[in-house]
């Protein structure tokens, strides 16, 4: 995929720089996103109108050649690295070295993504080139609106999401109870088993996550706690699993609340409520809406019924004290912003809807699924039941 650069253009030429210069690891979603390279080590991507590629170790040169998106692909080597090393020592060599390789294709200035490394700024500034943070962000702008074949990596990340989260709500449905407490053959069924069998099965299906959410009670007030030790009945289990396609890079998110046993009273309610706030916002997807209103519909439903949001009380801590959600693509969180804030969804715009209710004296709730904005709507990529009891 060879994505539509034409905006970043547009921001070059509006600002009157003459490139955009990264320097990370293919981690960095910038990096991935202009370089369509993927290496662990840092390198320089430059875009000047092509994408240009200078590597510090000649380890990858080969394979990028053959894989990336570079018009050219150049070696540290190749700008005399050895020689600059030899007389000013190794850091200010790769600086020299970068100077050069601007220089080489005229780049005067440069405009560099807010996470830019300092020390490569200041040493290129030195050799008398312009530097200047990118504080909007152009490139995670642009990457905020999907092709149809990136909308696709992020569908098959989310099957694999669900199938990881049926294994998760079928180790919850079928444990035994036991004086409160969840079993699974004999032994306590624990919040790190149950990651566990998550893992495993995105795995199986060609996805892995660092870290995933199984939080019950206490533990689930806290909307990003990973929970531990083992799971109680008759309390709400929160389950957010955000994996990663290993091949694509692309994301997907969602959440479901369990139930092992009998809820209370206000875990009912509350549950209740999140489903009405969730499907409210849902209706209120459209392309030309701002992502604020989208939040607000949510938060009509909670404070209708009393309860508190950030909206209408900036120092809560409990009730609703999150935004209704985020975009998702080769970051799990990522521009547009279901929130306070004037972004406006467009098609292609990949994003969660995940409204929540938090008190430790009640624990924790939230639904989420996972959407794309559309010319008339949005398609929904999550096929996944919302149900609290298992």
């Amino acid at each position: 995929m060879d994505p539509d650069l034409s905006a970043l253009d547009a921001f070059l030429d509006e600002r009157g720089y003459d490139g955009y210069l990264v320097h990370a690891d293919s981690e960095d979603s910038t990096q991935y996103y202009l370089s369509g390279f993927d290496a662990p080590d840092p390198f320089v991507t430059l875009y000047d109108g092509e994408v240009r590629l200078l590597f510090h170790r000649s380890l990858e040169f080969g394979r990028a050649k053959r894989e990336s998106r570079g018009v050219t692909v150049e070696r540290s080597i190749d700008y005399g690295y050895g020689e600059y090393a030899e007389e000013f020592g190794a850091h200010e060599a790769q600086y020299r070295v970068l100077a050069d390789f601007l220089a080489e294709y005229g780049v005067d200035s440069v405009a560099v993504p807010p996470r830019f490394p300092l020390h490569v700024a200041d040493g290129i500034r030195e050799r008398e080139v312009a530097v200047t943070a990118d504080r909007e962000d152009a490139v995670g702008a642009i990457r905020a609106t999907k092709t149809a074949e990136e909308i696709e990596h992020v569908r098959e990340a989310q099957r694999a999401n669900e199938a990881a989260m049926h294994a998760a709500e079928d180790l919850i449905a079928n444990a035994d109870v036991r004086d409160g407490t969840l079993y699974r053959d004999g032994e306590p069924l624990t919040s790190e088993a149950v990651k566990t069998e998550i893992e495993v099965t995105l795995l199986r299906h060609g996805c892995a996550l660092d870290e995933t959410i199984v939080a019950c009670g206490a533990d689930a007030a806290d909307p990003h706690e990973r929970g531990s030790g083992p799971l109680a009945a008759n309390e709400p289990i929160i389950v957010d699993i955000f994996p990663q396609n290993k091949a694509s890079k692309y994301h997907a998110d969602m959440t479901r609340t369990f139930c092992k046993g009998e809820p209370d009273d206000t875990v009912r309610e509350w549950y209740d409520l999140t489903e009405e706030a969730y499907r409210a916002a849902l209706d209120a997807v459209e392309p030309g809406v701002e992502g604020e209103a989208v939040h607000d519909a949510a938060c009509d439903v909670y404070e209708e019924a009393g309860l508190p949001t950030l909206r209408s009380d900036e120092g809560a801590e409990t009730g609703f004290i999150h935004s209704t959600g985020h975009g998702v693509g080769l970051d799990v969180h990522e521009g547009p912003r279901i929130g306070p804030g004037v972004d406006v969804l467009e098609p292609g715009h990949v994003i969660t809807i995940e409204p929540g209710l938090y008190d430790p004296d009640v624990g924790g709730v939230r639904i989420e699924d996972l959407v794309v904005v559309t010319e008339d709507g949005y398609e929904n990529l999550t096929d996944y039941r919302v149900e609290l009891e298992v």
